[in-house]
């Protein structure tokens, strides 16, 4: 796709770069190009069929890294005010929730306000398909270090995929307005 919009970039450049060099060596003498219908219907449809070309593959290439069509595991997540409830769904019955650690419990190298409880436990080098809602208001599911942001809808399930590519903690942060804590 880089390359496809690469090349359509290119050439808009050149005719732009063409034109302004037409218009700065010659003399403008000619008038009837002032009443010229077709010119202007010409100009105004083909940067819209450029967009076109543009837009189908790029939203082809969207749609297709958006499915894992067999993921390694699947976790279903469900945002509730001040806590997050986790589903392994290919593990049935295995359902636990996950409160922030408050500033009391914390131990010496834990983080404030990113340290849990009950921490997720995934597999590295797995795809994991994420399935996210809430229960009561809007809520995001976010994970900086692995590039994730989604939004926790009620009455709606959202899914996004990812591989965790090395061992470690990967702390989940609110990137929205939460409230006290």
């Amino acid at each position: 796709f880089h390359d496809h919009a690469l090349m359509i970039i290119f050439l808009i450049c050149f005719l732009v770069l063409y034109a302004l060099f037409l218009t700065l060596t010659t003399k403008l003498t000619n008038t009837n190009i002032s009443d010229a219908q077709e010119m202007e219907t010409v100009w105004t449809i083909l940067p819209a069929i450029i967009l076109i070309l543009i837009a189908l593959p790029s939203l082809r290439i969207l749609y297709m890294t958006d499915e894992v069509n067999d993921p390694s595991l699947t976790i279903k997540s469900i945002g509730h005010q001040w806590y997050w409830t986790y589903e392994y769904t290919d593990y049935g019955g295995l359902i636990f929730n996950s409160y922030m650690l408050p500033p009391l419990f914390l131990e010496p190298g834990d983080l404030r306000l990113l340290d849990v409880d009950n921490r997720v436990v995934l597999p590295i080098e797995a795809p994991i398909r994420m399935m996210i809602t809430s229960q009561d208001v809007l809520h995001s599911w976010a994970v900086p270090t692995l590039g994730l942001k989604t939004d926790a809808i009620p009455g709606r399930l959202n899914q996004t995929t990812f591989t965790a590519t090395r061992p470690g903690v990967y702390y989940g942060q609110c990137s929205e307005i939460c409230g006290a804590n």
